[in-house]
């Protein structure tokens, strides 16, 4: 019989729905990462419009039975989250990608210098989306094919945030997963594997460990690695 999760309020599973179905909304086949242990679960995906790692945490009323980790279909995770009563059940695991055998590293997460605040992220945003749709929209007809926009679309969220290495992809995939909305009060702590601790003094912080970078926000991360290596990863199997 497949473990039902009890979490910790109904907002919880709400936004842990929200995820899902912004997941789904980008693949109907996707698959997620799910680990648990203690009072906390670990949710990993991978939205294919931004080439990022999405983590979502969600905490838990009740400690699952045994330590869980495995592969599944977001959507019969989604379907199963009951908001009212807080509950889900967990799918029966299946074949993932590849990306579901290498995560980010637990720990030894430091925090970098040069992310820009709030209004500046959001300025910056709006900028990339209205360069793209200006320049997608000067492309002769007969050079509006779907190479060239990816390619417009490559170049410009390819660079970097301020003075930091982190590509604008992330802070979209960020702002588009639901990551970047104003914090609730309180916003408790929730560490999860390859998530960390929530804070809410620093809503929104960019961290690196080995070859990897994380965006960070109280309601979920969004991790990639740096270009030039395979640097720490950590390949877990299922």
């Amino acid at each position: 019989m497949n473990e039902r999760l009890c979490f910790a309020d109904p907002g919880e599973a709400a936004d842990l729905a929200a995820f899902l179905g912004r997941l789904v909304h980008y693949d109907r086949a996707a698959a997620v990462r799910l680990q648990a242990g203690g009072g906390a679960l670990g949710v990993f995906g991978r939205p294919p419009s931004f080439d990022v790692l999405a983590i979502r945490t969600v905490r838990l009323a009740e400690p699952v039975s045994v330590p869980l980790d495995l592969t599944a279909s977001a959507g019969e995770l989604l379907e199963s989250v009951d908001e009212a009563a807080a509950t889900a059940v967990v799918p029966g695991p299946v074949t993932g990608p590849p990306w579901t055998g290498v995560l980010p590293p637990r720990g030894g997460w430091a925090r970098l210098a040069g992310l820009p605040g709030p209004e500046r992220m959001r300025a910056a945003l709006t900028a990339a989306v209205a360069e793209f749709r200006s320049r997608d929209g000067a492309l002769p007809a007969h050079h509006r094919t779907r190479s060239e926009r990816d390619r417009i679309g490559r170049e410009i969220w390819s660079r970097t945030l301020g003075d930091t290495e982190l590509p604008l992809r992330a802070l979209h995939a960020a702002q588009s997963l639901g990551f970047l909305r104003p914090v609730r009060t309180p916003v408790p702590a929730a560490p999860a594997p390859g998530a960390g601790p929530v804070s809410t003094a620093e809503p929104v912080a960019l961290l690196a460990s080995g070859n990897w970078l994380r965006l960070r926000t109280p309601y979920g991360s969004v991790a990639l690695r740096r270009p030039g290596g395979l640097g720490a990863l950590q390949v877990r199997p299922v």
